[in-house]
Protein backbone atom coordinates (compact mmCIF):
# COMPACT_ATOMS: atom_id res chain seq x y z
CA UNK A 1 0.00 0.00 0.00
CA UNK A 2 2.79 2.60 0.87
CA UNK A 3 4.29 1.25 -2.49
CA UNK A 4 1.33 2.81 -4.39
CA UNK A 5 1.07 5.59 -2.52
CA UNK A 6 5.03 6.85 -3.22
CA UNK A 7 4.59 5.83 -6.82
CA UNK A 8 1.73 8.31 -6.70
CA UNK A 9 3.39 11.04 -5.31
CA UNK A 10 6.39 10.38 -7.65
CA UNK A 11 4.36 10.96 -10.91
CA UNK A 12 2.10 13.85 -9.53
CA UNK A 13 5.83 15.02 -8.79
CA UNK A 14 6.68 14.87 -12.48
CA UNK A 15 3.10 15.53 -14.42
CA UNK A 16 3.98 19.64 -14.26
CA UNK A 17 7.71 19.02 -16.01
CA UNK A 18 5.83 16.87 -18.31
CA UNK A 19 3.41 19.05 -19.46
CA UNK A 20 5.67 21.68 -19.90
CA UNK A 21 8.14 19.85 -21.59
CA UNK A 22 4.66 18.62 -24.14
CA UNK A 23 3.59 22.14 -24.93
CA UNK A 24 7.29 23.12 -25.52
CA UNK A 25 7.68 20.33 -28.23
CA UNK A 26 4.07 21.53 -29.72
CA UNK A 27 4.89 25.16 -30.21
CA UNK A 28 7.94 23.73 -31.19
CA UNK A 29 6.15 21.86 -34.09
CA UNK A 30 3.92 24.85 -34.39
CA UNK A 31 6.82 26.67 -35.34
CA UNK A 32 8.06 24.12 -37.70
CA UNK A 33 4.50 23.83 -39.32
CA UNK A 34 4.66 27.53 -39.90
CA UNK A 35 7.62 28.06 -41.15
CA UNK A 36 6.99 24.98 -43.79
CA UNK A 37 3.45 26.39 -44.39
CA UNK A 38 1.57 23.24 -43.00
CA UNK A 39 0.05 25.23 -40.55
CA UNK A 40 -2.60 27.33 -43.27
CA UNK A 41 -2.90 23.80 -44.36
CA UNK A 42 -4.22 22.18 -41.30
CA UNK A 43 -5.99 25.55 -40.49
CA UNK A 44 -8.08 25.19 -43.93
CA UNK A 45 -9.17 21.90 -42.99
CA UNK A 46 -9.97 22.75 -39.42
CA UNK A 47 -12.03 25.69 -40.40
CA UNK A 48 -13.73 23.19 -43.19
CA UNK A 49 -14.47 20.75 -41.07
CA UNK A 50 -16.37 23.33 -39.09
CA UNK A 51 -18.08 24.70 -41.99
CA UNK A 52 -19.59 20.94 -42.11
CA UNK A 53 -20.43 20.73 -38.88
CA UNK A 54 -21.72 24.04 -38.72
CA UNK A 55 -22.12 26.34 -41.69
CA UNK A 56 -22.23 30.15 -40.73
CA UNK A 57 -23.68 33.03 -43.01
CA UNK A 58 -20.70 34.47 -44.17
CA UNK A 59 -20.50 38.87 -44.86
CA UNK A 60 -19.93 38.55 -48.62
CA UNK A 61 -18.19 42.06 -48.08
CA UNK A 62 -15.74 40.54 -45.33
CA UNK A 63 -12.30 41.32 -46.19
CA UNK A 64 -13.47 43.76 -49.12
CA UNK A 65 -12.00 47.43 -49.21
CA UNK A 66 -15.14 49.39 -49.38
CA UNK A 67 -13.89 52.34 -51.82
CA UNK A 68 -14.96 56.13 -50.60
CA UNK A 69 -17.93 57.90 -51.38
CA UNK A 70 -17.58 59.44 -54.62
CA UNK A 71 -19.87 60.85 -56.90
CA UNK A 72 -21.10 58.99 -59.87
CA UNK A 73 -20.04 60.27 -63.01
CA UNK A 74 -22.77 61.82 -65.33
CA UNK A 75 -23.50 59.26 -67.87
CA UNK A 76 -23.81 59.99 -71.59
CA UNK A 77 -27.75 59.48 -72.64
CA UNK A 78 -26.11 58.88 -75.96
CA UNK A 79 -23.22 56.25 -75.11
CA UNK A 80 -23.05 53.73 -77.40
CA UNK A 81 -25.29 55.42 -80.01
CA UNK A 82 -24.18 55.70 -83.50
CA UNK A 83 -25.10 59.10 -84.10
CA UNK A 84 -27.20 59.82 -87.51
CA UNK A 85 -25.16 61.13 -90.76
CA UNK A 86 -26.22 63.57 -93.33
CA UNK A 87 -26.47 60.89 -95.92
CA UNK A 88 -29.63 59.44 -97.12
CA UNK A 89 -30.60 55.77 -95.46
CA UNK A 90 -30.23 53.30 -98.62
CA UNK A 91 -33.26 52.41 -99.90
CA UNK A 92 -34.35 49.08 -99.48
CA UNK A 93 -35.36 46.62 -102.30
CA UNK A 94 -38.79 45.11 -101.40
CA UNK A 95 -38.04 42.14 -103.44
CA UNK A 96 -34.10 41.73 -101.64
CA UNK A 97 -33.38 38.47 -101.09
CA UNK A 98 -36.59 36.99 -102.76
CA UNK A 99 -35.39 34.76 -105.98
CA UNK A 100 -37.11 35.55 -109.27
CA UNK A 101 -38.85 32.56 -110.45
CA UNK A 102 -37.39 30.53 -113.11
CA UNK A 103 -37.44 30.30 -116.74
CA UNK A 104 -39.34 27.14 -116.35
CA UNK A 105 -42.29 28.19 -114.18
CA UNK A 106 -42.65 31.56 -116.49
CA UNK A 107 -42.54 29.40 -119.77
CA UNK A 108 -45.46 27.18 -117.70
CA UNK A 109 -47.88 30.58 -117.22
CA UNK A 110 -51.14 30.79 -119.26
CA UNK A 111 -50.57 33.15 -122.49
CA UNK A 112 -52.44 36.78 -121.73
CA UNK A 113 -55.19 35.89 -124.48
CA UNK A 114 -56.55 39.01 -126.40
CA UNK A 115 -60.13 39.87 -126.74
CA UNK A 116 -62.16 36.86 -129.36
CA UNK A 117 -62.94 37.26 -133.01
CA UNK A 118 -66.13 37.56 -131.64
CA UNK A 119 -65.55 41.05 -130.43
CA UNK A 120 -64.95 42.38 -133.94
CA UNK A 121 -67.91 41.05 -135.66
CA UNK A 122 -70.49 43.35 -135.02
CA UNK A 123 -70.06 47.13 -136.08
CA UNK A 124 -68.08 49.76 -135.15
CA UNK A 125 -71.01 51.83 -133.48
CA UNK A 126 -73.40 49.45 -131.90
CA UNK A 127 -76.00 51.96 -131.56
CA UNK A 128 -75.95 52.70 -134.80
CA UNK A 129 -78.13 49.83 -135.87
CA UNK A 130 -80.80 51.26 -133.58
CA UNK A 131 -80.57 55.08 -134.03
CA UNK A 132 -79.32 55.08 -137.24
CA UNK A 133 -76.04 56.10 -138.65
CA UNK A 134 -76.50 59.56 -138.95
CA UNK A 135 -77.84 60.19 -135.62
CA UNK A 136 -75.51 58.51 -133.65
CA UNK A 137 -72.62 60.36 -135.87
CA UNK A 138 -74.07 63.84 -135.00
CA UNK A 139 -74.50 62.59 -131.41
CA UNK A 140 -71.31 61.60 -130.88
CA UNK A 141 -69.65 64.71 -132.75
CA UNK A 142 -71.91 67.43 -130.13
CA UNK A 143 -70.91 64.83 -127.05
CA UNK A 144 -67.01 63.76 -127.74
CA UNK A 145 -65.98 67.29 -129.28
CA UNK A 146 -65.90 69.73 -126.44
CA UNK A 147 -64.18 66.52 -124.32
CA UNK A 148 -61.39 66.51 -126.17
CA UNK A 149 -60.44 69.89 -127.08
CA UNK A 150 -63.45 71.13 -129.38
CA UNK A 151 -65.14 73.37 -126.73
CA UNK A 152 -65.77 77.35 -127.71
CA UNK A 153 -64.42 79.75 -125.80
CA UNK A 154 -64.75 83.71 -126.11
CA UNK A 155 -62.84 86.70 -124.52
CA UNK A 156 -63.00 90.80 -124.82
CA UNK A 157 -59.83 92.54 -123.42
CA UNK A 158 -59.77 96.54 -123.26
CA UNK A 159 -55.88 96.76 -123.34
CA UNK A 160 -56.14 100.29 -123.11
CA UNK A 161 -58.34 102.82 -122.90
CA UNK A 162 -56.84 105.74 -121.66
CA UNK A 163 -56.62 109.76 -121.54
CA UNK A 164 -52.88 111.31 -122.95
CA UNK A 165 -52.01 114.58 -121.50
CA UNK A 166 -48.90 116.30 -121.77
CA UNK A 167 -47.65 119.78 -123.53
CA UNK A 168 -49.63 119.88 -126.73
CA UNK A 169 -53.14 118.51 -127.27
CA UNK A 170 -55.03 116.37 -124.88
CA UNK A 171 -55.83 112.87 -126.19
CA UNK A 172 -57.56 110.18 -125.63
CA UNK A 173 -56.67 106.04 -126.97
CA UNK A 174 -58.71 102.78 -127.61
CA UNK A 175 -56.95 99.54 -127.83
CA UNK A 176 -59.06 96.48 -127.64
CA UNK A 177 -59.06 92.93 -128.93
CA UNK A 178 -61.65 90.08 -128.74
CA UNK A 179 -61.53 85.94 -129.87
CA UNK A 180 -64.31 83.40 -130.15
CA UNK A 181 -63.11 79.96 -131.02
CA UNK A 182 -61.25 76.45 -129.68
CA UNK A 183 -57.83 76.04 -128.92
CA UNK A 184 -56.60 75.45 -132.86
CA UNK A 185 -58.77 78.06 -134.72
CA UNK A 186 -60.18 81.51 -133.40
CA UNK A 187 -62.02 84.79 -135.04
CA UNK A 188 -59.91 87.39 -133.75
CA UNK A 189 -61.28 91.27 -133.83
CA UNK A 190 -58.82 93.75 -133.20
CA UNK A 191 -59.78 97.60 -132.54
CA UNK A 192 -57.36 100.73 -132.19
CA UNK A 193 -58.11 103.95 -132.33
CA UNK A 194 -57.01 108.10 -131.23
CA UNK A 195 -58.40 111.56 -131.23
CA UNK A 196 -57.66 114.99 -129.28
CA UNK A 197 -60.72 115.81 -126.83
CA UNK A 198 -61.20 118.58 -128.64
CA UNK A 199 -60.31 117.97 -132.55
CA UNK A 200 -62.34 114.57 -132.54
CA UNK A 201 -61.60 111.05 -134.01
CA UNK A 202 -57.94 111.82 -135.84
CA UNK A 203 -58.12 107.91 -136.84
CA UNK A 204 -58.73 104.31 -135.82
CA UNK A 205 -58.26 100.57 -137.05
CA UNK A 206 -60.32 97.69 -137.60
CA UNK A 207 -59.57 94.14 -138.74
CA UNK A 208 -60.76 90.51 -138.52
CA UNK A 209 -58.78 87.78 -138.45
CA UNK A 210 -58.69 84.08 -138.47
CA UNK A 211 -56.08 83.02 -136.26
CA UNK A 212 -54.30 79.20 -136.08
CA UNK A 213 -52.29 77.72 -133.56
CA UNK A 214 -48.58 77.12 -134.79
CA UNK A 215 -47.48 75.72 -132.07
CA UNK A 216 -48.24 76.07 -128.46
CA UNK A 217 -47.12 79.46 -127.88
CA UNK A 218 -47.98 81.46 -131.11
CA UNK A 219 -51.15 82.14 -133.31
CA UNK A 220 -51.06 82.93 -137.70
CA UNK A 221 -52.67 85.43 -137.90
CA UNK A 222 -54.66 86.49 -141.37
CA UNK A 223 -57.31 88.73 -142.37
CA UNK A 224 -58.20 92.36 -143.60
CA UNK A 225 -57.61 95.73 -142.14
CA UNK A 226 -60.19 98.86 -142.62
CA UNK A 227 -58.72 101.89 -141.69
CA UNK A 228 -60.70 104.87 -140.86
CA UNK A 229 -58.89 108.34 -141.55
CA UNK A 230 -60.29 111.98 -141.98
CA UNK A 231 -58.78 112.45 -145.47
CA UNK A 232 -59.56 108.82 -147.37
CA UNK A 233 -60.95 105.22 -146.31
CA UNK A 234 -58.18 102.56 -146.61
CA UNK A 235 -58.70 98.68 -146.78
CA UNK A 236 -55.37 95.89 -146.11
CA UNK A 237 -54.67 92.67 -146.54
CA UNK A 238 -52.92 91.19 -143.10
CA UNK A 239 -50.55 88.35 -142.00
CA UNK A 240 -48.56 88.18 -138.78
CA UNK A 241 -47.92 85.84 -135.36
CA UNK A 242 -49.34 86.75 -132.19
CA UNK A 243 -48.49 84.54 -129.19
CA UNK A 244 -45.78 84.45 -126.20
CA UNK A 245 -42.22 84.65 -126.61
CA UNK A 246 -39.64 83.67 -123.70
CA UNK A 247 -39.53 85.68 -120.55
CA UNK A 248 -43.65 86.07 -121.06
CA UNK A 249 -42.66 88.55 -123.37
CA UNK A 250 -46.55 89.23 -125.35
CA UNK A 251 -45.66 90.19 -129.07
CA UNK A 252 -48.08 90.50 -131.72
CA UNK A 253 -46.12 91.20 -134.83
CA UNK A 254 -48.37 92.43 -138.70
CA UNK A 255 -47.82 93.24 -141.99
CA UNK A 256 -50.36 95.09 -144.10
CA UNK A 257 -50.59 95.69 -147.69
CA UNK A 258 -53.21 98.46 -148.31
CA UNK A 259 -55.81 98.51 -151.51
CA UNK A 260 -53.24 101.17 -153.12
CA UNK A 261 -50.03 98.43 -153.01
CA UNK A 262 -48.41 100.57 -149.99
CA UNK A 263 -46.27 97.91 -147.80
CA UNK A 264 -46.22 98.72 -143.89
CA UNK A 265 -45.61 96.80 -140.79
CA UNK A 266 -45.76 96.77 -137.07
CA UNK A 267 -44.17 94.73 -134.24
CA UNK A 268 -45.95 95.33 -130.63
CA UNK A 269 -44.11 93.77 -126.96
CA UNK A 270 -45.26 93.99 -123.75
CA UNK A 271 -44.12 92.22 -120.48
CA UNK A 272 -46.03 92.02 -117.14
CA UNK A 273 -43.49 92.23 -114.03
CA UNK A 274 -45.54 91.72 -110.90
CA UNK A 275 -44.38 93.90 -108.32
CA UNK A 276 -47.16 92.36 -105.52
CA UNK A 277 -50.21 89.99 -106.72
CA UNK A 278 -52.04 93.32 -107.41
CA UNK A 279 -49.25 95.61 -108.52
CA UNK A 280 -48.10 95.37 -112.02
CA UNK A 281 -45.67 97.20 -113.70
CA UNK A 282 -45.78 96.63 -117.73
CA UNK A 283 -43.55 98.09 -120.02
CA UNK A 284 -44.51 98.45 -123.78
CA UNK A 285 -43.20 99.24 -126.90
CA UNK A 286 -44.50 100.00 -130.78
CA UNK A 287 -42.16 100.35 -133.60
CA UNK A 288 -43.75 101.00 -137.05
CA UNK A 289 -42.22 100.36 -140.55
CA UNK A 290 -42.76 101.27 -144.29
CA UNK A 291 -41.79 99.82 -147.28
CA UNK A 292 -42.34 102.73 -149.14
CA UNK A 293 -42.88 106.45 -148.84
CA UNK A 294 -46.76 107.36 -148.42
CA UNK A 295 -47.05 110.88 -149.25
CA UNK A 296 -50.39 111.75 -148.58
CA UNK A 297 -50.11 110.14 -145.18
CA UNK A 298 -46.83 112.21 -144.70
CA UNK A 299 -45.06 108.67 -144.24
CA UNK A 300 -41.59 108.29 -145.04
CA UNK A 301 -39.74 104.47 -145.97
CA UNK A 302 -37.87 102.94 -142.81
CA UNK A 303 -38.96 102.91 -139.46
CA UNK A 304 -41.34 105.48 -139.20
CA UNK A 305 -42.32 106.12 -135.56
CA UNK A 306 -41.72 104.56 -132.30
CA UNK A 307 -43.71 104.41 -128.75
CA UNK A 308 -41.87 102.93 -125.76
CA UNK A 309 -43.96 103.67 -122.01
CA UNK A 310 -44.57 102.60 -118.74
CA UNK A 311 -48.13 101.64 -117.01
CA UNK A 312 -48.40 100.88 -113.10
CA UNK A 313 -51.78 99.05 -112.77
CA UNK A 314 -53.90 98.37 -109.81
CA UNK A 315 -55.74 94.67 -110.06
CA UNK A 316 -58.67 95.97 -107.84
CA UNK A 317 -60.36 92.21 -109.25
CA UNK A 318 -58.23 90.55 -112.10
CA UNK A 319 -60.81 91.62 -114.92
CA UNK A 320 -60.74 95.34 -113.67
CA UNK A 321 -57.29 97.45 -113.23
CA UNK A 322 -56.75 101.12 -113.45
CA UNK A 323 -53.57 102.56 -114.03
CA UNK A 324 -50.95 105.60 -114.13
CA UNK A 325 -48.08 105.82 -116.72
CA UNK A 326 -45.57 107.53 -118.86
CA UNK A 327 -45.16 107.43 -122.49
CA UNK A 328 -42.89 108.87 -125.00
CA UNK A 329 -43.56 108.36 -129.05
CA UNK A 330 -41.60 109.59 -131.87
CA UNK A 331 -42.14 110.13 -135.70
CA UNK A 332 -38.20 108.93 -137.09
CA UNK A 333 -36.33 109.49 -140.19
CA UNK A 334 -38.14 111.33 -143.26
CA UNK A 335 -41.74 110.73 -141.15
CA UNK A 336 -40.16 113.66 -138.87
CA UNK A 337 -39.06 115.62 -141.72
CA UNK A 338 -42.56 115.95 -142.73
CA UNK A 339 -44.27 116.57 -139.46
CA UNK A 340 -41.95 119.35 -138.65
CA UNK A 341 -42.69 120.41 -142.53
CA UNK A 342 -46.17 120.41 -141.81
CA UNK A 343 -45.34 122.70 -138.27
CA UNK A 344 -45.92 119.53 -135.68
CA UNK A 345 -43.29 118.35 -133.01
CA UNK A 346 -42.74 114.71 -134.11
CA UNK A 347 -41.70 114.40 -130.27
CA UNK A 348 -44.44 113.90 -127.78
CA UNK A 349 -44.08 113.07 -123.87
CA UNK A 350 -47.49 112.33 -122.06
CA UNK A 351 -48.78 111.63 -119.08
CA UNK A 352 -51.16 107.88 -119.29
CA UNK A 353 -54.02 107.61 -117.06
CA UNK A 354 -56.09 105.07 -117.68
CA UNK A 355 -57.99 101.37 -117.23
CA UNK A 356 -57.31 97.82 -118.06
CA UNK A 357 -60.21 95.13 -118.17
CA UNK A 358 -61.25 92.09 -119.90
CA UNK A 359 -64.10 89.52 -119.39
Amino acid sequence: MKVHLLLAAAAAAAMPGAILAQDQHQHGAQAAKESSGQVQAEQDAVDHSAHAEQPEELDPHAGHTMPAAEPEPAVDPHAGHSMPTDEPEPVVDPHAGHGAAPASSLADMPAVAGPPPEAFSGPEHAADAIYGGTAMTLARRAELGPMHGGAKAFRVFMERLEARLGDGEDAYLLDGQAWYGGDIDKLWLKVEGEGAFEGGLEGAELQALWSHAIGPWFDLQTGVRYDIAPGEDRGHLVVGVQGLAPYWIELDAAAFLSDEGDLTATLEAEHDMRITQRLILQPRAELSFAAQDIPEHRIGAGVTAIEAGLRLRYEVVPQFAPYLGVEYAAELGETADRARAAGEDPNRFSFLVGIRAWF
